[in-house]
């Protein structure tokens, strides 16, 4: 899909977030795969929590658990 707008693709950046880019787009995958959206805006995953991977499914919202709190979750024979 060649890029036939005369002005350069905007891309928003958001902390803890998705890249914003104004479409259509065509992300190329680590792998070469090639997935195509025509949709005006994309949200692009940059965590890899989506399960619709390249595109964002908001899954970098879930809370994520404290490394410290899935340690003493196991040490119930310290008492």
């Amino acid at each position: 899909m060649p890029n036939t707008s005369e002005r350069p693709r905007r891309v928003r950046v958001q902390r803890d977030g998705p890249l914003l880019v104004e479409g259509p787009v065509e992300v190329v995958g680590e792998d070469g795969e090639v997935a195509v959206s025509d949709r005006f805006t994309v949200a692009i995953c940059t965590c890899r929590r989506s399960r619709d991977f390249p595109w964002c499914d908001t899954s970098h919202r879930r809370r994520r658990r404290e490394p410290e709190a899935e340690e003493s979750e196991g040490d119930d024979d310290a008492s």
